[in-house]
């Protein structure tokens, strides 16, 4: 079987409007034989188009449905001199009739994206729009968006199937009903909740408003989120989580039907969640023994809900520690960011009060001695040194919470609320004793494990009252706090200091292969997970560095910060100066990246990457590598967390800094450039060789 064949295309395509066009288009699949009944089928894409217009930019129209009257998945092809389909851009020159069998599985849902990611080619659209023959539409469309055949098989067998029901006969069966439009709900996070948490809610929200269904995102990112309420909850058919980090309040969603995935797939997969939660819905409204089940279960489960985080359910024991170890890191770095900047600000305010010594002097202030370094003492609103010793008093304080917040909420993604004393308290023991951010990482996994461990205990009804008032946060404390006392903190404090003499003694070769490392992970995975691992390390590392203004840290930072701004640069840059190897959306996103790569949001060059990976990485990764070298052999500094180039006046050696960027922006734009250019010239000697 084949989507598309000689009969099913149309070369001068007319028509008044695209109901008559739509109409020529349709009456083909009929002669074919893979409709039977074209006013049913007509009327089904009609109800389709009065959703959403299914034009498209750059001269596209893709009419298309599941219709109980199509006996296999097909597709046809028209060429117009210009019909308007409802494109803001004017009317469509190419348009492509999608037509699935109503029982045909995931067939409608296959075609969709293969057909979008083809006529993002230019040279896809410049083919067909110079095609002579009937044959050579075929050829060129079957290239590229061929079903596979388990799936165009399940298609046939599903409409074949539900052939009697499909048509008006003698037997008088009425006809299938319409598929309904759901109610959806969903969440999406991910650990920094900056990029990710809110293009994955676009992305689920689009998705389902493709598909006919109304969907609403609670997003639980570092700007707050704005919960969904009961009333939502209670009217939504099904649910999508999208996440990277454990559900707040999970239990909310008990008892609904649940597609529970990572955060980057509601970016990149939206259509197919929303395809799955179709699904669901149908299953559960079939056999109502499972939505019993699953009421039952949230019943039984209490508070929780039934439901657990993606971190526990049916994830691997490393899978599960990195997502405790990010939910602590996105907690610390609002922390990291306000007193960093704090901090940072009040060195340059002191170098223009005091001179060169000034940062040197501003660190004696504090809140306690009775001399004259008490600021709040000695504050004068006139003294320029006052309101630098101020900013950083509050800054060192912000930094004071680095290890306790941090341990605090890895201990919360274990246990929740009954984690949060033990690994508060934890964490600030083991700064405390200087054991650091790997003493934060210790207290909070152990306090975690151990609040966890003690709130499963099957206690008398009389005790359940005190236990998470009293008897948790007095148990798991002493366990948690006493064993790292008594046994863990000499040992980590050991550790901790051999990592900072290594840090400090760094330089040269050491420095360049860090340097290389840190850069390279930040441009593999653009936002994924060996990105966050090299950025929580840097963030990590700020609690070490305190006041001081030349700490290895700081260079870290630098490096880890200028390395995830390569690739939207780099990608912005090539689509500029090389744009005919881009498609449309490529060049609007290139706009786009200019804006996400200076404000440090790597996730800019995803929608690059998703479409050619090989390339779009391979060039990242060497980009961000020499600028992350370039940085730590530069030794340029940084202690705000995030912010790109509006942090610009907070980073040390600044101007080496913006050179080693632009140098690995025109790294891997060249290498893009090149390695694009390469293929396109192969495809046009391959075009000749066959003429």
């Amino acid at each position: 079987m084949s989507l598309i064949t000689e009969d099913q295309v149309v070369l001068d395509l007319t028509g008044a409007d695209r109901h008559e066009a739509t109409r020529m288009l349709g009456e083909r699949l009929v002669a074919s034989g893979r409709c039977t009944d074209l006013d049913t089928f007509l009327s089904d894409v009609r109800k389709r188009e009065e959703t959403m217009a299914t034009g498209l930019p750059g001269g596209i129209g893709i009419p298309h449905a599941r219709s109980a009257a199509i006996t296999e998945p097909s597709l046809v092809f028209g060429r117009t001199d210009g019909i308007d389909w409802g494109a803001k851009d004017g009317p469509a020159t190419l348009v492509f009739l999608i037509a699935a069998p109503e029982a045909g599985g995931d067939a409608h849902m296959q075609m969709l994206p293969r057909l979008a990611r083809a006529l993002m080619k230019k040279d896809f659209k410049a083919a067909l729009a110079a095609a002579t023959t009937e044959a050579e539409v075929v050829r060129i469309v079957s290239a590229e968006v061929e079903l596979d055949q388990p799936v165009m098989a399940a298609a046939a067998a599903g409409a074949g199937a539900g052939a009697g029901a499909a048509r008006t006969d003698t037997t008088g069966a009425a006809a299938p009903a319409a598929k309904r439009a759901l109610t959806l709900v969903g969440v999406t996070s991910c650990p920094t909740g900056i990029a990710h948490t809110y293009m994955a809610a676009e992305g689920l929200e689009n998705a389902a408003k493709a598909a006919g269904h109304t969907m609403k995102v609670e997003t639980q990112g570092s700007a707050g989120s704005k919960p969904l309420s009961a009333a939502e909850i209670a009217a939504a058919d099904a649910v999508i989580f999208a996440h990277d980090l454990p559900v707040k309040d999970a239990g909310r969603f008990a008892g609904k039907p649940l597609v529970d995935v990572g955060v980057k797939k509601g970016i990149s997969d939206g259509p197919a969640l929303v395809s799955q939660a179709e699904q669901l819905v149908t299953e559960w409204d079939a056999d109502p023994s499972k939505r019993e089940a699953a009421v039952a279960a949230a019943a039984a489960a209490g508070p929780s809900g039934g439901l657990v985080s993606k971190v526990e359910s049916g994830s691997s024991t490393g899978t599960m520690i990195r997502q405790w170890l990010m939910t602590g890191v996105s907690y610390m770095i609002p922390f990291v960011a306000a007193g960093g900047i704090l901090i940072a600000l009040s060195f340059m305010l002191a170098q223009v009060a005091i001179g060169e010594q000034g940062p040197i002097e501003i660190v004696k202030y504090n809140l306690t001695s009775t001399d004259q370094y008490n600021i709040a003492q000695t504050f004068s609103a006139l003294s320029l040194t006052s309101w630098a010793a101020l900013l950083f008093v509050i800054g060192n304080a912000a930094f004071g919470f680095l290890v306790p917040i941090l341990s605090g909420f890895i201990a919360f993604a274990i246990a929740d609320r009954p984690g949060l004393v033990p690994g508060i308290v934890g964490g600030a023991v083991a700064s405390t004793m200087g054991a650091g951010f790997i003493g934060g990482l210790v207290t909070g996994v152990l306090g975690g494990l151990v609040a966890r461990w003690v709130s499963n205990w099957n206690v008398a009804k009389g005790v359940r009252g005190i236990m998470p008032v009293v008897v948790i946060p007095l148990l798991s404390s002493f366990i948690t706090i006493g064993l790292f006392i008594t046994v863990l903190g000499r040992p980590i404090k050991g550790l901790t200091d051999a990592l900072n003499t290594w840090l400090t003694g760094m330089s040269g070769a050491s420095a360049i292969i860090l340097g290389v490392i840190l850069g390279a992970m930040m441009g593999f995975d653009l936002g994924g997970p060996v990105n966050k691992v090299a950025y929580a390390f840097a963030t990590t590392g700020l609690a070490a560095a305190g006041a001081a203004t030349d700490a290895p840290q700081l260079k870290i930072m630098a490096a880890v910060m200028a390395a995830g701004m390569v690739a939207p640069l780099a990608m912005a840059l090539a689509t500029t100066v090389r744009p005919k190897l881009f498609s449309e959306p490529e060049l609007e996103n290139g706009k786009a990246a200019w804006l996400l790569g200076a404000s440090f949001i790597s996730e800019g060059a995803i929608p690059f990457a998703a479409v050619d990976p090989i390339r779009v990485i391979a060039g990242s990764v060497v980009g961000s590598a020499i600028t992350g070298a370039l940085v730590m052999v530069f030794g340029s500094t940084l202690r705000a967390p995030h912010g790109g180039i509006w942090v610009l006046p907070l980073i040390g050696n600044f101007l080496l800094f913006l050179l080693a960027l632009v140098i690995g922006v025109l790294v891997m734009a060249s290498i893009v450039v090149a390695l694009k250019s390469r293929d396109t010239h192969l495809a046009e000697v391959e075009a000749s060789a066959t003429v």
